[in-house]
């Protein structure tokens, strides 16, 4: 285990504090049941449909060639499209899902006690992609605000991590060394290799990690005990 020594902790959000995929999930369910239509499509079928098209969007979106509300739009559309449903009532199944979706927002397993004791010790920050309305409600409803003042969400900043804008964006907020900050995420691309080429500690949060995150990441945990322990945090 490598020596953890931040003076600012920044924490990626989806999947790393909330249990972002629990919730999506969860609420394409709910539209699943929400909605007649789907008699006759296995639910299963919906989900895995959706979450092709919606990878391959924000794929579209993080290069800058669609807008968030083309991909709003095609998510649903497109899904409705390929497993033969009525694909007309796509912008109405987007609004149900939203209602659902928030209704499933909760912590990852252990997030909520860690992040509070490090908060505690240590100046701390948030960086999240996501569009900005959503993510100001996470965290408004998990009163973040109350922890720090420090947040950096991808829509208002113009580009997604791991675009350095993103991560020059939070150095000049945290307003120490960049070799001083620490960034808990759980994504490689994102998180682990866009804090590598800032410069920054970086703690990947996963249970399937690569090879080449060794060489990047200065911890690897799949439970936050592990990462309160390598800061030294009882």
């Amino acid at each position: 285990m490598s020596q953890l020594n931040p003076k600012f902790i920044y924490f990626d959000l989806d999947d790393t504090l909330l249990d972002h995929k629990k919730a999506e999930q969860a609420g394409l369910r709910d539209v699943y049941a929400h909605f007649d239509m789907f008699d006759g499509i296995a639910e299963e079928q919906l989900l895995t449909t959706y979450h092709k098209i919606n990878r391959g969007l924000w794929e579209e979106y993080g290069r800058g060639e669609i807008d968030r509300h083309e991909l709003h739009r095609r998510r649903f559309q497109e899904t409705f499209r390929e497993i033969g449903v009525d694909e007309g009532v796509h912008e109405h199944a987007g609004k149900v899902y939203m209602k659902y979706y928030r209704n499933h927002w909760e912590w990852i397993d252990g997030a909520k006690e860690s992040y509070l004791k490090i908060a505690e010790q240590y100046k701390v920050g948030i960086i999240t992609n996501g569009f900005a309305e959503t993510q100001w409600l996470k965290i408004d409803r998990f009163n973040l605000k109350e922890t720090t003042g420090h947040f950096v969400i991808s829509e208002e900043v113009g580009e997604m991590k791991p675009h350095p804008k993103v991560f020059d964006r939070a150095t000049d907020l945290a307003g120490v060394k960049r070799e001083d900050i620490l960034y808990v995420g759980d994504s490689f691309t994102s998180d682990v290799v866009g804090g590598s080429k800032a410069n920054w500690q970086v703690a990947w949060y996963t249970k399937n990690p690569i090879e080449q995150g060794y060489k990047l990441a200065h911890l690897i945990f799949d439970d936050f005990s592990e990462l309160l322990k390598a800061l030294k945090i009882k």
